[in-house]
């Protein structure tokens, strides 16, 4: 599944308001409660369960919390460009201020890891961030990031 297939522009944020990554993760799976129909206390914890095993802050003000739910039914992707940049404990110690969610079934195996993948490769581009960094809106977001992906598939 191609991030574009992830993420419509109801799945886009394009100015969250918080001040830290647990308000993060709150705000986040709380928004993915309404995609997935799943309880917003259940994805939040494994995002932070996911959180403990080590940061998902992958460097250069990015972030990829994700995580398996028994309940759903197919992969599902929130991103999040924050109004401020906000502490993550990523790899870098940088602020992060672009979140991708990504929340597979437990059924999901080589699906979840491609479309981390995925994910990963498209944010490792630094022109691509720069331009999300400067969109003002959900549908500005997903027009880059439809574009985007054309180009960084694999």
């Amino acid at each position: 599944m191609d991030v574009v297939e992830l993420l419509n522009s109801q799945c886009i944020v394009a100015n969250l308001k918080v001040s830290s990554k647990k308000q993060a993760l709150q705000e986040l799976a709380k928004r993915a409660a309404r995609l997935t129909g799943q309880p917003e206390r259940t994805i939040f914890d494994v995002l932070v369960e996911r959180e403990r095993l080590g940061t998902t802050g992958v460097g250069h003000g990015i972030a990829i919390p994700h995580g398996k739910l028994a309940e759903l039914d197919r992969l599902y992707a929130l991103f999040a460009r924050l109004e401020t940049p906000i502490d993550f404990d990523a790899i870098d110690e940088q602020p992060v201020d672009l979140i991708c969610v990504l929340l597979a079934p437990e059924t999901a195996g080589a699906d979840h890891l491609k479309a981390l993948a995925r994910v990963s490769r498209l944010l490792r581009d630094s022109a691509i961030c720069e331009k999300l960094r400067g969109a003002d809106s959900a549908e500005a977001i997903h027009a880059l990031i439809s574009e985007s992906a054309t180009s960084h598939a694999a």
